[in-house]
């Protein structure tokens, strides 16, 4: 593995002490955050924070089995065999963080599009520096799994979004599909939902507190929660390092998603033009704000990289 970017150690169980758990509940948090923003994955702070393949078992191991271990073996053996304490705290960490940053995200995509996009770009790419350090040996099968995901995000950043529903049947739909994607590390659920059209009705609704468009979507993210942690946990345990090739390549190319200039004006039909600065203000009319969308780039790599640094501290 990458000396220099050593991963988090995995499979560990989280610590029961008060200070452990305030650790995971801000891993929660920042998975939260990425959720909530086109183009970064609350799976790739998982797998940063080395809690990813942990919160893959634990999840995986909500089945029939453990309700049978239930009612034999009484609460607390269910409990521990579920990892009760680290899904639920790291639960509430990423649905404080989801329900503080509704409002925030909503509004900086409104009125700063494109120096959020810049910070996003940051973020993508110290995550995919990361990600390329936990593969120990490029070979020929490894760079096709990378290019197999790098194509695949291709296809989805050029795919039009559609014009989405209100219906609950298509959000909890929504719901199921995003979930898949939020898990990946690479794959952002957050475009997935923009891609499906209720990007900023899931948003809205958090912000406002609709229960039952809230209740809906959970239920939907739950089910596709449960569905595809199989799928993931038995790949990394079968195949680690393609895997982990095949995310690389996804990340890498989501940062023609995040490009920060962009012609918006065709939203409604689907048509959006990749822009230069230059090109950006002769259309737009706006400050391109070229210098500080690179102060911003820099900072969210540098915020990547402190959370990196951190998360290996705190597992230490």
């Amino acid at each position: 593995m990458n000396s220099k970017h050593p991963m988090p150690p995995l499979d560990k169980p989280s610590s029961p002490s008060l200070k452990g758990r305030v650790v995971l509940f801000l891993k929660g948090m920042a998975m939260g955050v990425a959720d909530s923003v086109p183009g970064v994955s609350g799976g790739t702070i998982a797998v940063m924070a080395g809690i990813y393949e942990e919160l893959l078992n634990s999840i995986k191991s909500l089945n029939p089995r453990a309700v049978v271990v239930l009612f034999r073996q009484g609460p607390s053996v269910f409990w521990s065999q579920i990892n009760g304490t680290f899904l639920v705290v790291l639960f509430l960490g990423i649905l404080f963080s989801l329900f503080m940053s509704a409002n925030t995200v909503l509004y900086l995509l409104e009125n700063y599009y494109p120096l959020l996009m810049a910070f996003f770009c940051g973020l993508v790419m110290a995550s995919t520096r990361f990600l390329w350090g936990q593969v120990q040996r490029w070979n020929t099968t490894r760079v096709l799994a990378a290019l197999v995901g790098s194509g695949i995000t291709l296809l989805v950043a050029l795919a039009n979004p559609v014009s989405g529903s209100s219906d609950l049947v298509y959000i909890f739909l929504c719901g199921f599909i995003a979930i898949c994607a939020m898990i990946l590390p690479g794959i952002s659920g957050a475009f997935i939902l923009l891609l499906l059209g209720v990007y900023d009705s899931v948003l809205g609704a958090l912000r406002s507190l609709d229960v039952l468009v809230i209740i809906v979507f959970a239920s939907g993210c739950a089910s596709g929660l449960l569905s595809f942690s199989h799928l993931l946990s038995w790949t990394f345990k079968r195949y680690r390092e393609a895997t982990y090739s095949f995310l690389t390549g996804m990340l890498a190319t989501s940062l023609i998603v995040l490009w920060p200039w962009k012609n918006t004006a065709d939203e409604v039909s689907g048509i959006e033009a990749y822009l230069s600065p230059s090109q950006f203000v002769t259309l737009s009319g706006q400050d391109a704000n070229v210098i500080l969308a690179v102060i911003l780039l820099l900072t969210g790599f540098a915020l990547i990289h402190l959370f990196e640094r951190f998360s290996i501290n705190s597992a230490a």
